[in-house]
């Protein structure tokens, strides 16, 4: 059965900075999700950020022991992780200098040593390691193509190390990382690395949604310009176009709702715009389009994925310490669940 997690680096992302709230802490975040009860479904497990305040990505094996104990005390398992690559966590950018790109692949390496930790520790029994290019779309534009090779060679240098491990990376497809911005250069760069076994793509609903308005690259949008959101079947149209594409690369899925503009906070800016499953103004109809993602041209699921998660980066503290919300994120993910037969 395909396994349903929630995400722990809503608790971090765009949060304990100047200008934004507090950390929300890990125990709490896991508390929350290991209380979430429909209809008697319960989350299955949770997907990691791997940078403190939550899990340091220099944890010792008696620290992810302890990690491992607590989360699978909770009934939980783990799942992909957020290898934490940007300059500001010690990594570097992908299409920087040699010691950048050293600096990024050595937070993958610590990444996938975690992930192979817990694996052993019989907690993770499904996932990846998350990446992305840790550079911005503006430097990136002042040479496409040359940083564009250069974010390809540094994956393929992480790719080796994941190989080493038994662990696969995960490429997230949003708009706020060059090269990776538009769905066109993403799947440039996926081809250019061309190691499907290894390096794939993470899709994340809400992000892609982007891929399609052509935020930031807006040759490569796919929706008309005006575009009626009521008119549905031109949304089918654009949304099979960009799914056909990528799907093929997908290994790591997050379930997500957008109103279709662009938001940020804290480091993450100018990205898409995570909403509740209920917001009025959602432009996804959940089901039917993690469908897309999740299931062949004929309605059959690929099996590409083991477990899916939710992603709400950006949401109030207030709203994530109610429980409500997560019944009703449970609830839509059990129907994404249910429209893929597994």
């Amino acid at each position: 059965m395909l396994k349903l997690h929630n995400a722990m680096w809503p608790g971090v992302v765009g949060k304990g900075q100047p200008g934004t709230e507090p950390f929300i802490d890990l125990d709490t975040m896991l508390k929350m999700t290991a209380d979430t009860l429909v209809n008697g479904q319960k989350f299955d497990g949770v997907d990691l950020f791997l940078s403190l305040p939550h899990v340091d990505i220099d944890s010792t094996d008696d620290d992810l022991e302890r990690l491992a104990d607590k989360v699978r005390t909770l009934g939980l398992e783990i799942g992909s992780c957020v290898a934490p690559v940007w300059g500001g966590c010690g990594g570097g950018s992908a299409m920087g200098s040699a010691e950048d790109r050293d600096r990024f692949c050595s937070m993958v390496r610590k990444s996938c040593r975690i992930g192979r930790k817990l694996r052993e520790l019989g907690v993770r029994s499904s996932g990846c390691i998350r990446v992305d290019s840790s550079c911005g779309v503006e430097e990136w534009s002042d040479d496409p193509v040359g940083n564009t090779a250069k974010i390809i060679d540094t994956f393929i240098e992480a790719s080796k190390i994941a190989a080493d491990y038994g662990e696969r990376l995960a490429a997230e497809g949003e708009i706020c990382w060059g090269g990776m911005h538009s769905w066109k250069w993403m799947l440039r760069v996926l081809e250019g690395v061309a190691w499907p076994e290894i390096f794939g793509f993470q899709a994340d609903m809400s992000h892609t949604l982007l891929y399609l308005m052509g935020f930031n690259s807006p040759e490569d949008r796919i929706l008309p310009e005006g575009y009626d959101w009521k008119d549905r079947s031109v949304l089918d149209e654009a949304y099979f176009k960009l799914t056909s594409a990528l799907r093929p690369w997908m290994i790591d899925f997050h379930v997500a709702q957008n109103d279709g503009s662009v938001f940020g906070s804290g480091s993450h800016d100018k990205t898409g715009r995570h909403c509740l499953v209920n917001d009025p103004n959602g432009k996804l109809d959940i089901p039917h389009y993690a469908k897309f993602w999740l299931c062949d041209d004929s309605g059959k699921f690929t099996g590409a994925v083991k477990h899916i998660c939710w992603d709400g980066c950006m949401f109030s503290n207030a709203c994530m310490m109610d429980p409500e919300t997560w019944r009703n994120i449970l609830g839509a993910m059990i129907q994404v669940r249910d429209v893929t037969g597994e």
